[in-house]
């Protein structure tokens, strides 16, 4: 496909930067660039399951109910 389009300064460094360094031409920067923009941005909205590392606190209050919890944590002096 053939289509014109207008580049900013910092995509057509990237561009030029790609095309010396693979020794490609424009085009194929381009379209590669592209890809590499659109799998990152899939991969960052692609939901991984996190694994939380749980301990044991060994509390002494009873945090069923937040409002109390709070309450005895308020009274609780600063250290």
């Amino acid at each position: 496909m053939r289509t014109t389009v207008n580049l900013d300064d910092d995509v057509a460094a990237a561009v030029k930067t790609r095309r010396r360094t693979h020794g490609i031409g424009l085009s194929e920067a381009v379209n590669e660039l592209a890809r590499a923009g659109m799998t990152s941005q899939h991969l960052a909205t692609t939901r991984e399951r996190v694994q939380l590392d749980t301990r044991a606190m060994n509390l002494r209050v009873d945090v069923s109910n937040v409002a109390d919890a709070l309450d005895i944590a308020e009274q609780t002096p600063a250290r």
